[in-house]
This record gives structure tokens, sequence and C-alpha cells, in this order.
């Protein structure tokens, strides 16, 4: 790792810097010791809660009985006690502190938005992690002190629980909190949006006055970013359709009367003055054909895009390669609404490297070892008492195997499956580094079969191939098991974005169609050509915009937008008629995949 350098005329940023990267190397050289400590912390604090009593536990803080005596659970053995919560009961059931709120989940994880308990001194610890981040990134891009990020960051309005807790998602809670409202004034937080423009609930008045707040300050911006790659895109469409109306507010110094939330109009005309070179500037560069490398013209100090890439976000990666003139690209942080867990330390390496330190101070780690069964990945339920017993240490993880991540946190989670799955990368010092690989969860199944969302993704990534010659790309995509028809077949959803002039004929896409199958485990390719249980794949292109009026509609049923992720695979029927009505061809694939009898084929008794 290189030197921190010596930041010029500010000794203090420099000392905080050096003390944070200290921080980081003691946690790192000593984890097994800082996780025991985290452990018996948090045993030590709940010891006479509810939960940990039911299950036998008796004060007990000792590793190995907790490991013992404690169930491995998922969100369903855990639910009854959530709703007690969530309904007003107020004893300790899971943690000695009060339960301040919960924090949702994305909604992407098995459907059902999931209720995730928290606490006050959670904000604490979530802050700590996000203080780590920029000091990490000084060592590799240093100046970032001497000008601002343009981040385009969302809340969204919370709920209440029948028993007056607020539920809302993670980094909504973030936001609203004291911690970042009251912030002072850092460097290293110093945005181009203002406040009241990240915390108006309106998604619309929200992105158009942050884009407005960003092209104002255009020269000041050294870094730019959302949290997820598509949210980010998302912030580019958007100029894309609304420029006129940001160049109009540019040139007259005004805002948009579609702007009606008051605090948002008075942030906002603090930063925008009367300025017709840059409006001429702003229509110059977007009403131009090509939007190549719009980040770069219109934001040109920009050092890099800081944004998730990981995990199905990576199909974004070439979209963003061509709106940012291929600037890194840049994933610093990796967290969840169960807890926030650890940091790139090394940020400008490809995106198919990106590994993640875990700081063994956010919560107790256990990893279970994930098992391929052919090209999927085979994740029991619910796990016998073998099967428990094979959960590892974070220290004790071994380099390229396969976990799910499981967490005890001090809000109250206890051995609890959050549903990721990692690879072990690397280490630090004696801390194992992380790559993100995919949610557990499989996506599509008709028969036997059971496709996954990494081998899902792949299978797409090999399709998209057939689009190149044709200067066209996948803007998005998802898919469903269609079992309406006898037999079922897959169905992907494919929204297109074609840049050159020759059409794609339905010959491309049939072979698109083709190419998914041959790349799908051999138990899919069993099916569609030995037992004839699965039907050939389809394809169904829809017209533009199809995806963003497919957030939308999320959004209204309560989503956030600041954790929105496009589901790989839709089950809820007006999702799917929403789909289905914007649908302008249809293809399915021409013939069977290949597929070769007496290959050994791998079971799985647990599934």
């Amino acid at each position: 790792m290189p030197e921190l350098p010596k930041i010029s005329g500010d000794y203090n940023l420099y000392e905080k810097n050096r003390k944070t990267l200290e921080f980081i190397e003691d946690v790192t050289w000593n984890p097994d010791e800082v996780q025991n400590k985290v452990l018996q912390e948090i045993l030590s604090r709940n010891a006479h809660v509810e939960y940990l009593q039911t299950h036998g536990l008796n004060g007990l803080t000792d590793r190995d009985s907790f490991k013992k005596i404690m169930p491995v659970i998922t969100y369903e053995d855990i639910q009854p006690h959530i709703d007690r919560i969530a309904n007003g009961d107020t004893s300790p059931i899971l943690c000695s502190n009060p339960i301040s709120e919960f924090l949702t989940s994305s909604g992407t994880s098995g459907g059902e938005r999931k209720l995730m308990p928290t606490i006050e001194e959670e904000l604490g610890r979530r802050s700590h992690l996000y203080s780590l981040l920029m000091p990490v990134m000084n060592q590799y891009v240093p100046g970032l002190e001497k000008g601002k990020g343009m981040y385009f960051l969302f809340i969204k309005s919370e709920a209440k629980t029948p028993g007056g807790l607020v539920a809302r998602p993670v980094l909504t809670s973030y936001y609203k909190s004291n911690q970042f409202k009251n912030r002072p004034y850092d460097p290293y937080t110093n945005y181009t949006s203002p406040n009241e423009t990240i915390l108006c609930p309106d998604s619309y008045q929200s992105m158009y006055s942050q884009m407005l707040c960003g092209l104002c300050q255009r020269h000041e911006v050294l870094r730019v970013g959302a949290v997820f790659a598509s949210g980010f895109i998302r912030a580019i469409r958007f100029l894309e359709k609304h420029w006129q109306l940001l160049c109009n507010d540019i040139r007259s110094g005004t805002i948009n009367p579609q702007i009606t939330d008051i605090s948002i109009r008075e942030a906002v005309m603090k930063i925008v003055k009367p300025d017709p070179k840059l409006a001429d500037f702003v229509e110059l560069e977007c009403g131009k054909a090509s939007w190549q490398g719009i980040i770069t013209r219109l934001w040109p100090n920009t050092k890099y895009v800081d944004v998730i890439v990981t995990g199905t976000m990576s199909q974004y990666i070439p979209t963003l390669d061509y709106y940012s003139n291929g600037l890194p690209l840049v994933c610093t942080m990796y967290a969840s609404s169960e807890c926030y867990f650890g940091v790139n330390l090394n940020p400008l390496c490809k995106p198919s490297e990106v590994s993640y330190t875990l700081i063994p101070t956010m919560a107790y780690f256990e990893f279970l070892p994930v098992h391929r069964v052919s090209n999927s990945i085979s994740m029991p339920k619910s796990l016998n008492e073998k099967e428990k017993q094979q959960l590892v240490d974070l220290v004790d993880v071994k380099l390229g195997q396969e976990y799910e991540l499981v967490v005890t946190t001090y809000a109250g989670l206890y051995r609890y499956r959050v549903g990721d799955v990692l690879r072990v990368a690397g280490f630090k010092n004696k801390a194992p580094q992380f790559n993100f690989i995919c949610r557990k969860n499989v996506v599509l199944s008709i028969d036997s079969d059971k496709t996954d969302e990494v081998e899902l993704q792949n299978a797409v990534k090999n399709a998209v191939n057939h689009l190149v010659p044709f200067d066209a790309t996948l803007a998005e995509y998802t898919s469903y098991a269609d079992t309406t028809s006898i037999p079922g077949h897959y169905v992907l959803f494919w929204e297109v974005s074609q840049n050159g002039t020759t059409p794609i004929p339905p010959s491309i896409y049939e072979d698109c169609c083709l190419t998914i199958e041959e790349s799908l485990n051999s138990v899919y390719r069993q099916g569609r050509v030995s037992d004839k249980s699965i039907g050939p794949l389809e394809m169904r292109i829809v017209e533009a915009g199809t995806f963003d009026k497919l957030m939308d509609y999320a959004i209204s049923l309560g989503a956030s937008i600041n954790q929105y992720k496009t589901p790989r695979c839709v089950k809820f029927e007006p999702i799917v008629e929403l789909l289905n009505s914007r649908v302008v061809s249809c293809y399915f694939s021409p013939k069977c995949p290949k597929w070769v009898p007496g290959h050994k084929q791998w079971t799985n008794k647990n599934n």
C-alpha cells in the first residue's frame, strides 16, 4: 500500500488520516482477538434478553458455548420476535438496548421487505465505517479535499410499525440522522448537493435539484457517484431527458416551478446564479449526437466514479465506461440493512477484482462454506447439527473458498444468515478480503433445474456478444419462470439500446436465446433435451424506458430509490403485466442446447 501523502497546510487532516489508517492496521493484525472481544461484549450486555435465555445460553459469553448452543437462523426464524417488537412489545426480546427503529431491506432478497432491528449506537458504528473510506482513497487519489463530490443521494419517507417504531431503509436512516445532517465541516463530505436536496422525499425534485447544483459547481467536482451503478446511470438518463430545463434555470439564475419544495428552492438559490455562458456550454455538450464521455466533458476535473459495480451491478460497467471515458470505477464499501461490514482497501482495482476487508469491530462474523452443484450454488434453507459445525470464524476462512456470511450484531441478530455469498480473495495482514459473488437465492426454476443469479448473469453476458456487431448494448434485463405453458419455460425481458443504424435481425435474438441456454447448467439442459420438462427459452424485447417504469412502480409500492436494484427475477403479477404491456417483439431459442448424457450429475439432498 502506498504511503500516506502529507497534505500541505492541513496538519489536522493529515493527522486524522494517519490515525484512521493506523486503526485499520491494528484491527487487521489482530482480527481474531478483536472478534472474540466483540462477541463477548455483545453477549455480556444482552445476557438476560429473552431470545438468548430461551435458547439456554444462560449468561455464557465464551465463543465455544455460543457456537454449541445458538442456532444458525434465517429471517423466518426470527420474524415472530420482530413482529412482537413491531407491534409494541418493549421488553428486552432481542437486545438489552431499546430498538430505536427498523431498517427495511431493499426488497430484492426474497420479495417481502424485511425489518431489521437497530439501536441508537449503530449510527455511530456506521458513521465510523464511513470515516474510513476517504483516508484510504486519499492514498491513491490525493487532493480530494480541495474539491467536492457530486453524489446523487436519496431518501424514502419512512413508515411506522403498529407499535410506533420508524421503519425505513438504512441509507434513509443515515441521511436523516443528526450525524449526517449536522456533521461538522469535513472536506471529504463536502458535496455539491445541499442536505435539503438529499432529504426531499420527492424523487423528481430531489434528482432535478441535485443535478442543477452539480452543473453549477462543475469545476469543483473531483468525484461523482451514487450508491449503485444503476442509480448513477439513472441520473445521467435524467440529464438526457431534462437538460433543456436545467439550462434554462442556469441561464436565468432561477429554478423550475415544478420544484415546489420551499427548503430546496431556498438552498438551491444560494448556489444558482445567472450564467448564460455555462448554459450555452451545457446546451452544446448535451445537444451533441454522442454522449460518450459526457461525465468528463461536463465535469472535467472528475477523478473517478464511486458506485457499486459488484454482483449484478457489473452489467453496467460498459455503460459507465462509455459515459465516463473509462474513469476508474470505485467500490468503496460493503454494507447491508443487517450490518455495515467492510471497506475496499484497494479502491482503484479493476471492478472484477474488487474485494472488501471486513472490519472486525462492526459485528461478529462467521462463514458457512458454500458448495456448488454443477454451476449453481447449493445452500440448504435450514442447517442440521453437522452443517452448523462447519461454520468458521473470520480468521479461519480459506483462500478461494466461497462462504455465506453469518452475522451476530449489537442490535440483536444472532448467527443470522445474511444471504450474501462471498469468496476469499486474499488477506490484509491477518484479515481476509472477500469478493462479493451474489445473493444465494435461486432466481429461476421450472422443474428440477435451479438457476441462480450469478449463472443467469454470466449467460446473459455471453449472449450480449451477439449485439456487438450492431453497435447495440443491453440496457437492462429481468426474467421470470413462465409456468402457464406446458412445459414451462424461462422468459427474459431485454431492453436494448441501439446506437447503430443497422436493424438487429430476428436470427440474432434467436442466437442470443440459444447462447443463454448453452450457458446454463447441465440440469437445465437435460430438462430441455432429454426430459422435455422445460420449453424453449423466450426473449421479449421491451420498449426503451421500460425499466425506468419498473423502478417507478417499485418506488410507488414503497421501495427506496437509493437502495433499488432491478430484480433479476420477477414473480409479482402486476410487474409481469407491466413488462408484457411494453413488449415489441418476441423470440424463442431455435433448437435445443447441447447436452451429453452420461456426465456426472450432481444432486443436492438438502434442496
